[in-house]
């Protein structure tokens, strides 16, 4: 197994795992952590989809910045090579801002945008897993 592929596997296994916390996060009404999970689960499947598809860092080798991993997987895998559907465009920055929320704002996460979130990074991560093609 190439390393590219290996790389792409490791964080689609951690994407998978960060949205089963947001699930059980969820049913367990802790609606902050859910926000958190979910966008770790997305943020992970965009690496697992940037790394399958041999993109690389421009930075440094290995390592992405949150912003440049965003702008890598909307502006190469959605926009340029067309690679997974124009809906998922919003979804790492939707779940950042509702992290950032979470983990510093004076606002608490509602469990409607807990619910909103994990459903959101259920398609995302779902789009991942199976290349692109629509869940």
């Amino acid at each position: 197994m190439s390393t590219m592929i290996a790389d792409a596997q490791l964080f689609l296994t951690k994407a998978q795992e960060a949205l089963a916390g947001a699930e059980s996060e969820l049913a367990n009404r802790r609606y902050n952590n859910v926000a958190n999970r979910c966008y770790y689960a997305s943020l992970h499947a965009a690496r697992a989809a940037v790394e399958a598809a041999g993109l690389r860092s421009a930075s440094q080798p290995g390592t992405w910045s949150h912003e440049a991993l965003q702008a890598a997987f909307v502006g190469q895998l959605i926009q340029r090579r067309k690679r997974f559907p124009s809906e998922l465009r919003a979804t790492l920055a939707t779940n950042q801002i509702l992290r950032n929320t979470a983990d510093y704002e004076r606002h608490w996460v509602t469990e409607v945008q807990a619910r909103r979130a994990v459903r959101r990074t259920q398609i995302f991560v779902a789009a991942i897993s199976i290349g692109g093609e629509q869940p």
